[in-house]
């Protein structure tokens, strides 16, 4: 490993690395080093998002720059670490996780100021592998830099992909499949689970330090309250009841909502067997190994609110010093949660039918009750039909009314809604065109793969860049990407997913 200054963004000026995580909580961290790649290829490379961190796009596309991104080039400044964390796994505990094959390389300062994470996924093996090889393969890697950037274009909270590496190296899953390094950006990888770890130590003093460090990366305004830990508390249950709320409103699923993969800082994280409802069902379920569907569309804004009990319960030294007393404030802190997502939620859902903030609920809650009881009888396309609708609210209602089977229910409802005056404009600018459907991605990730046993030199990325055209600009109908529009065709099947990120 070598310690280096990165190529400068412009004359005189370095992208500098700083190890906040690292020093301040090295409890929670241990040094490590990325395997080395025997090959590494740019698949893709977020350019936009390399300005933000002052990278230089050429640089990265260069040897040391790809170097860079699989972790074999750590410049002076940075620290790599595999991070600890611990979890409720499919409502399991399980005492010890952490990065088995991802490091973060450091923290970043963007353009504009903001801390952010540089963290790779599939850079190698770690102390926390539990016996994995600590390699990932170039399709689940694409499929989270797809996701991710759609979330984001989306104005949905989420880590964001700067680049996917080719490492030249097969790796062994049920057949050889070529190998890849993510690079992933986040405004940190703090989780509930961080904090799980933490408290199963016994260290209340860590705890604490832990707790000071999330006020201060993501939640400031904790620092002034009477008490502070309280305050982060609730400001973890503001930012997730948001989030999940938009999640809901866009059809995402993510399939794997264990505390592991729930943020402090209010993003999504970790998209392994995550997909995107077609057909409305609040039943839907795509992981493989969800059999059960605890984690089904219907079902995440309350497991969300479980892994906040979770979250809770590790701060209850921290709320005070009598704990029943802590109990009950952090059962009054959780009881936000509820309110929040379902005024977030309501919220939205005005925006999509165009409805103006004001509408009273006695009129606005029921005429959505209905809708949605009506998508579920009838097996809407979720996104196919408000955009439908936004055409009804110009005047033409064939194209959503198409999609029903009792069209006279549909007609009564259709003539309630149109009563309100919705805004079409404002329907467009909420309801995406384009998301990434599950066909489409399984379209690009079977191309950029390349044959069975390649080393994805030899795979086909335009599908890739195809699909990037449409769901990074979500809301902007184009000539010529129709199909990225429509749902998967009946020969598509019963679509799964599994844990491959």
């Amino acid at each position: 490993m070598e310690g280096v200054s990165i190529a400068p963004s412009s004359p005189g000026q370095f992208t500098a690395f700083a190890d906040h995580y690292a020093s301040e909580l090295p409890e929670l961290a241990v040094r490590w080093q990325a395997e080395a790649a025997p090959d590494p290829r740019l698949l893709v490379l977020n350019e936009s998002l390399a300005a933000e961190l002052g990278f230089d796009a050429a640089w990265l596309r260069g040897p040391e720059g790809l170097r860079l991104l699989v972790g074999t080039l750590v410049p002076s400044s940075a620290t790599p670490v595999a991070q600890a964390y611990a979890g409720h796994q499919f409502g399991g505990y399980v005492p010890q996780l952490g990065d088995g094959r991802a490091l973060l390389l450091g923290e970043l300062t963007t353009t504009s100021g903001e801390l952010r994470d540089l963290h790779l996924k599939g850079s190698g093996a770690t102390p926390f592998a539990r016996g994995g090889d600590g390699l990932a393969a170039v399709g689940p890697m694409l499929r989270e830099y797809i996701v991710s950037e759609a979330m984001h274009a989306m104005g949905i909270p989420t880590t964001r992909s700067l680049a996917v590496v080719a490492t030249g190296r097969q790796v062994q899953r049920e057949t050889p499949l070529p190998g890849a390094v993510l690079a992933r950006v986040a405004r940190s990888h703090l989780r509930v689970g961080t904090f799980q770890y933490a408290a199963n130590t016994g260290d209340i003093d860590l705890v604490r330090r832990l707790a000071d460090h999330a006020i201060e990366r993501h939640h400031p305004a904790a620092a002034d309250a009477g008490n502070r830990y309280v305050a982060l508390f609730e400001a973890v249950v503001a930012v997730q009841a948001a989030l999940v709320a938009k999640w809901m409103l866009v059809g995402f699923v993510h399939g794997v909502i264990n505390t592991d993969n729930m943020t402090i800082s209010g993003e999504t994280i970790d998209y392994g067997p995550c997909a995107f409802m077609e057909a409305y069902d609040p039943e839907t379920v795509f992981s493989s190994i969800d059999s059960w569907g605890r984690y089904a569309y219907g079902n995440q804004p309350a497991i969300a609110a479980w892994n906040l009990a979770r979250l809770a319960e590790t701060l209850l030294p921290l709320f005070a010093d009598d704990q029943q007393q802590a109990i009950a404030v952090a059962e009054g802190s959780l009881g936000g949660f509820a309110p929040r997502f379902q005024e977030a939620l309501s919220a939205g859902m005005c925006a999509k039918l165009g409805l103006a903030a004001t509408t009273p609920d006695e009129i606005a809650v029921p005429l959505m009750n209905d809708l949605i009881a009506q998508l579920r009888e009838s097996h809407v396309d979720f996104t196919s039909f408000f955009r439908h609708l936004g055409q009804a609210a110009r005047g033409d209602d064939e194209p959503a009314r198409g999609l029903f089977l009792d069209l006279a229910a549909f007609d009564d409802w259709l003539a309630r809604w149109r009563a309100l005056k919705p805004d079409a404009a404002v329907m467009d600018r909420v309801n995406p065109v384009y998301i990434p459907r599950n066909h489409l991605v399984e379209e690009a990730l079977i191309a950029a793969t390349g044959p069975i046993g390649g080393t994805a030199a030899e795979g086909d990325l335009e599908p890739l860049h195809r699909l990037l055209e449409a769901v990074t600009a979500p809301y902007d109908e184009r000539p010529g990407l129709e199909r990225y529009a429509e749902p998967a065709p009946e020969d598509f099947g019963k679509y799964r997913t599994f844990c491959g990120t």
